[in-house]
């Protein structure tokens, strides 16, 4: 698919010069490499290429645009028209999709969070809030719950979470200080350095972010159940450069959104059925928590954590309330289903 995306993006600016008409091109800026994580974008850029026969075309940029955590600010001065970034890395620029980040939200699948995603994004002060930055919310990057890895001897008890150092933002940063470890919000491009220096001890991942970023490559021990939540990392497009969309290139866009993110979880189904093996390869110690560990971490984080948000959040006048309890009734609705 990707040499024929290529062949047709040659041929439309061929073209182009024979016969004077341009092409619409967008840049996305995206950052790390390639990856489960990003496979939606580059199911995106193929289907509208192919919808418009060439005619919009989309370029994926892996770092080359902007830092990760200044991709909003890119996106607001419109210095690309797509980017990706990640609710945690700028929590005070996006306050409203922050409810997504809380932890232990409850969300278990990967179709749960594409609904409670689609579902928040739809909500007009969450609209509002992305507005200020000149951004349309696009589509989420949904991932499953995060663990953690580390080196040493594995964490057993709650006390052997103090005073570790770990890499984890947003809720999921929020929940281990709660359980008197240290968050730290390096980015993940960074993780691996931090990690193999010493700066962090553990780091805080989904699984496709272990594997791109490396840093299961360098752990002796992975949790396979702490699961005390996610981040929330939208696709957002300039609204200036939608809305100067023709509309059959507004249409491919649009239309293509659904399919993409279903690729996205197929995609990222399979590499979660590798895992296992990928565990055994590097031999990382799977350290299964007790359930009453568990329990304790769930007691001492979500409670205090969503109502400390929930006022947080209501005292700048956003309806804090209202977007957790659309989360949890969008769950219900998705569980009905």
């Amino acid at each position: 698919m990707k040499k024929i995306l290529a062949r047709g993006i040659a041929a439309a600016i061929a073209a182009s010069f024979a016969t004077g008409a341009l092409a619409t091109e967008w840049n996305v800026s995206l950052w790390g490499k390639p990856r489960a994580f990003t496979a939606h974008v580059q199911k995106l850029a193929e289907l509208v290429a192919e919808k418009t026969n060439y005619e919009f075309i989309i370029t994926l940029n892996y770092g080359g645009l902007s830092k990760n955590k200044e991709n909003l600010d890119g996106i607001s001065i419109g210095a690309f028209e797509m980017a990706q970034f990640c609710a945690g890395y700028h929590r005070d620029k996006n306050p409203t999709i922050t409810v997504l980040e809380l932890p232990f939200l409850g969300v278990n699948t990967l179709e749960e969070e594409v609904a409670v995603s689609n579902a928040v994004y739809a909500h007009p002060a969450v609209q509002k809030d992305l507005a200020r930055w000149n951004a349309k919310l696009l589509m989420p990057s949904p991932m499953p719950q995060y663990n953690i890895v580390g080196r040493g001897e594995p964490v057993k008890t709650l006390d052997d979470f103090k005073g570790m150092r770990v890499r984890a933002t947003g809720g999921i940063g929020k929940a281990f200080e709660a359980v008197g470890a240290v968050p730290t919000s390096v980015t993940a491009t960074e993780a691996y350095n931090a990690m193999e220096s010493g700066v962090v001890d553990t780091v805080a991942f989904a699984p496709h972010a272990h594997l791109a970023f490396r840093t299961i490559d360098i752990a002796d021990w992975w949790t396979e159940n702490l699961n005390p939540g996610t981040v929330n990392c939208p696709v957002v497009v300039n609204i200036d450069a939608y809305e100067a969309l023709t509309d059959a290139e507004r249409a491919a866009l649009d239309s293509s959104i659904e399919e993409a993110l279903q690729h996205y979880v197929d995609n990222y189904k399979q590499l979660l059925m590798k895992w296992d093996d990928v565990l055994a390869e590097k031999n990382v110690t799977r350290v299964r928590l007790d359930d009453g560990v568990i329990a304790e971490f769930r007691a001492r984080a979500a409670d205090p954590i969503r109502e400390q948000w929930i006022k947080d959040m209501s005292a700048q006048g956003l309806p804090a309330q209202e977007l957790y309890d659309l989360v949890q009734s969008t769950l219900k609705a998705q569980r009905g289903n």
